[in-house]
This record gives structure tokens, C-alpha cells and sequence, in this order.
């Protein structure tokens, strides 16, 4: 999933210094898990963003809404009736990809309540731990399920880089080694062979070969 975390409140409160009313928006998806954008936060950050203005005597009204996901268009269409002439802007608590949509089919400034951080998942409750570099290639079969991209702090693609120390890196004693840990774990398996294969350098211009990645499948698209 997408993790984010909220934008300190006195950025927020600046950023709309000037907005009379504003449309609060969450997201039902990933940042409803990461207990950043979703139904609740909602409602603590337009209570919050509400008092702190009612203290500048500078009164801010707030529409509250939760969409499903916000980087879907067909739940858009639940916010067209919101988006009213006298919104003076949309405080989109969603990642950066829902913060995009709304701006792209909506006429208003869109404000950003959340900074993106990375895509990955609950290490445990309340601590959220990088997964994936959304490389475009994965190799996880050979590496034991663990990312180089990510969990190598230098990214090495094949095997370590000899600065190790005790299963932990040279960056930080704090730090696993990630290739410590794929030859454990490839050892276990019985497949220590697939590690002798050498990955070439990874050729980022298959994912990166300008302007944004796209993922089409036609055998589910609706003519």
C-alpha cells in the first residue's frame, strides 16, 4: 500500500489562510490503513483546522467527505455535488496520486493534507516499514522476497557489498543487512543457486522512459 502521514497542522493552516470554506477530503483506501487520510482523520483535522481559526477570529467553514479511493475518476463523481461555487478549495487527505485526480477534474485549488512516503506495510501497529522501490522489474523470486532495491541501502543487485558486519550494515548498526538476510533465507529454501545468476544493472529507462508509467490492459477496457 501507499504510506503517507499528515502535513503538520500550522503548514495546513497557512496554506489556506486565506479559504472561507473549505471541502475536506479523505481517502478509504491505503490511507485509511495507515490511519493517515481516512473517515476519522478527516474529522480531527476540520475540527482542528476550525478551532485554530476560531482563536485568530478568522471563522473557517469545512465540508467533510470520505470517498472510497480518490485515485479511481468513478468516485469522483460522489464530489461533484460538493464542489460548489463557494468552495474556495479542496484539503485532499489522499496520496499524492488522489491529490493529481482532483486536481485534474475539479476547477479549484487543491491542497495537499498528507505527505507521500513510500509504498509498503505494517511492521507492526503504528510503525509502517518500506516494501518497494516500484521498480517495474521484480525479482523477488531469487532474492527470498526481500527487496535490494529497498531493503539494501546501497541497492546492490548481486550480493553484498562487504561492508557488512554481524548481519548488519555499515550504514547503519541499526540496519539489517538485506543480503545477510536473502542468503538465510535462500539457504532455507534449498535455492541457494538462483543467487549465482547474475542480475545485469537495472536498466531504468523500461520504467522511467519519460513522462508518467502506464499499465494498459485492454482486455478490460470498456469501449
Amino acid at each position: 500500500m501507499i504510506v503517507a502521514e499528515g502535513k503538520p497542522i500550522a503548514e495546513i493552516a497557512e496554506l489556506i489562510a486565506d479559504a472561507k470554506k473549505v471541502l475536506v477530503v479523505g481517502c478509504g483506501g491505503c490511507v485509511t490503513v495507515c490511519l493517515a487520510g481516512g473517515e476519522k482523520e478527516v474529522g480531527i483535522l476540520s475540527a482542528a483546522l476550525r478551532m485554530l481559526r476560531k482563536q485568530q477570529d478568522n471563522p473557517l467553514e469545512t465540508v467533510e467527505v470520505t470517498l472510497p479511493r480518490q485515485c479511481d475518476p468513478e468516485y469522483l463523481d460522489m464530489l461533484e455535488k460538493h464542489v460548489t461555487g463557494d468552495i474556495d478549495c479542496i484539503l485532499s487527505m489522499a496520496c499524492g496520486v488522489g491529490v493529481q485526480y482532483c486536481a485534474e477534474r475539479f476547477d479549484k485549488w487543491v491542497v495537499p493534507a498528507l505527505n507521500t512516503k513510500f509504498a509498503g506495510g505494517a511492521k507492526e501497529h503504528g510503525v509502517w516499514e518500506e516494501k518497494c522501490g516500484l521498480c517495474g522489474e521484480c525479482i523477488l523470486y531469487k532474492t527470498g522476497g526481500i527487496c535490494p532495491i529497498i531493503r539494501c541501502s546501497k541497492s546492490i543487485l548481486n550480493g553484498p557489498c562487504g561492508g557488512s558486519q554481524n548481519g548488519k550494515c555499515e550504514v547503519s548498526k541499526e540496519t539489517d543487512c538485506a543480503w545477510q538476510l536473502i542468503y538465510d533465507r535462500m539457504s532455507k529454501m534449498g535455492r541457494l543457486e538462483l543467487l549465482m545468476q547474475v542480475e545485469p544493472p537495472k536498466d531504468w529507462s523500461k520504467s522511467r522512459d519519460g513522462g508518467p508509467r502506464k499499465v494498459v490492459r485492454e482486455d478490460v477496457m470498456i469501449s
